[in-house]
């Protein structure tokens, strides 16, 4: 039997980065997805506890100022895509810009010199992975995925998607459909 999961990225670290700090008694207060306050200083064998318990769960803590502001982008990509409250209808380098308060050139340059890719890279990338979530996920049409990822058009969502994964967006729902067919044959 296969099972089928929903979730939430950033509810799900949030809840994780939280327990551990309550786990390792470091007093917090938080001030955004990914960015606490330590309300009391921590030792450095706090320090190295925490990290090592974060580590486990692929979470890390960003000491640098550049990496900093390349995580919060990553964030905000992450919040713009995934966030189904966040409905945002203007540009991505507009909303970048505007949510990070520095201009998209900045921020992109900064981006590719610390990932070694690009902003416009990374967004499709989170797309064609909420694509395939809500494929999986939900009952929806490629136009319903389309417009909610804010693709002007089904072929659009179908190229980047293709060139992505290597199949396209209805080749990747017929094998999901044959997969739970035969799961459900076989339960």
């Amino acid at each position: 039997m296969t099972l089928f999961f929903k979730f939430d990225f950033n509810a799900i670290c949030q809840i994780v980065l939280e327990q551990t700090l309550n786990d390792n008694d470091i007093k917090f207060k938080t001030v955004g997805f990914g960015e606490i306050e330590l309300l009391n200083k921590i030792s450095k064998d706090q320090q190295d506890k925490l990290e090592t318990a974060l580590s486990k769960y692929h979470i890390e803590v960003v000491e640098n100022q550049k990496s900093i502001l390349v995580q919060k982008i990553k964030d905000t990509i992450n919040d713009m895509v995934f966030n189904e409250d966040t409905t945002v209808n203007v540009k991505s380098s507009v909303y970048l810009s505007d949510t990070l308060g520095h201009s998209y050139g900045y921020l992109s340059n900064l981006f590719s010199e610390v990932t070694y890719t690009s902003i416009e890279n990374f967004i499709i990338l989170q797309k064609i992975e909420f694509a395939k979530q809500l494929i999986i996920k939900q009952d929806l049409s490629l136009t319903e995925i389309a417009f909610r990822l804010n693709y002007s058009s089904v072929a659009h969502l179908s190229t980047q998607f293709k060139n992505t994964t290597g199949i396209t967006p209805s080749a990747f729902q017929r094998i999901i459909s044959k997969r739970r067919a035969f799961n459900q044959e076989n339960n």
